[in-house]
């Protein structure tokens, strides 16, 4: 006969929480419980498992304890895998339902959500996805916090991050952007150094910015950079206004601008390796069917786009 248990799924979901909020007013908010609740579950738990979770310092909210940090993972997984065991007890095997946490790169989401929520509407109608748009750093931490099952972003910033397992699902070159009217718009093809007298409009997104710069550097010349902007679409638009060139990745499907103007595009051939588009999950997490489910749309459509 096995040993009972210690602590429950409960006391493991407020100390979640309160992990991913760092204070235990917040997590009582969140949860609608009164603080009290949540400072005594943890308490509990803390003593059933004969560990310190958090190390509490007034006015500096809650930070975990390297036991915490090790527990939080186990206890998402757990937690999970208890959703999944509900869901199996009440009949609901063969209809996928439930919530999925998806992160996105801010640039990516215009290109891949739309089909996504259109294809899982079609064929998973009971699944409901809740989406965190943001930069790499945001959505790791996103990741970390047990906030999103899953990120969907660019390679950039993931190589020193062990902790997490990642695949890839399609390949984005650079390739730059000039106003319909550039001399250049006609060629179909540039080198940067075609450009090196020219300013650049950086999208400058923590990582990104680095990337492109580095490009531009690689051909020998130091990028001019004149404006900047985190917005994909002013990039654009800036650019659109003959107000300098730009290097990006994703192609949207058409060459106007939110502001009514016009650009073209054009393929680089000193363009270095094109960027990745990942699937982040942490490593070790069981993901939910319902999380695998919108795993395997994104892959199908990043497969549909690559054959276009």
């Amino acid at each position: 006969m096995t040993s009972p248990v210690g602590f429950t799924l409960v006391q493991l979901r407020y100390f979640l929480v309160a992990a991913e909020r760092g204070s235990m007013t917040e997590a009582s908010a969140e949860l609608h419980i009164a603080q009290s609740a949540v400072s005594a579950a943890i308490h509990n738990l803390e003593r059933d498992l004969q560990v310190q979770l958090f190390i509490r310092r007034r006015g500096r909210g809650l930070t975990l304890t390297p036991a915490g940090e090790r527990l939080r993972q186990q206890a998402r997984d757990l937690l999970a895998r208890a959703r999944e065991v509900e869901r199996e007890a009440r009949g609901d095997g063969e209809t996928i339902t439930g919530p999925v946490a998806v992160g996105c790169f801010v640039t990516l989401a215009p290109s891949y959500l739309p089909p996504l929520f259109s294809e899982c509407t079609r064929r998973h109608p009971g699944i409901e996805i809740d989406v965190v748009e943001g930069e790499t750093d945001q959505l790791l931490h996103a990741l970390t916090t047990g906030r999103i099952d899953f990120a969907l972003t660019y390679g950039l910033g993931l190589s020193a991050e062990t902790d997490l397992r990642t695949e890839t699902i399609a390949l984005a070159p650079p390739y730059v952007i000039v106003p319909a009217d550039h001399p250049l718009a006609g060629r179909g093809s540039v080198e940067l150094a075609d450009l090196s007298a020219e300013p650049l409009v950086l999208l400058d997104l923590p990582h990104s910015r680095d990337y492109f710069r580095s490009l531009v550097a690689a051909t020998g010349t130091a990028p001019d950079v004149r404006y900047r902007t985190q917005s994909y679409e002013t990039v654009r638009s800036l650019v659109a206004r003959g107000l300098g060139y730009s290097v990006l990745n994703q192609r949207p499907a058409t060459s106007q601008t939110y502001g009514g103007g016009e650009i073209a595009e054009l393929q680089l051939r000193d363009g270095g390796p094109p960027l990745e588009v990942k699937i982040a999950t942490v490593r070790g997490m069981t993901q939910t069917a319902r999380a695998r489910a919108v795993m395997d749309l994104l892959r199908e459509i990043a497969a549909g786009a690559a054959g276009d």
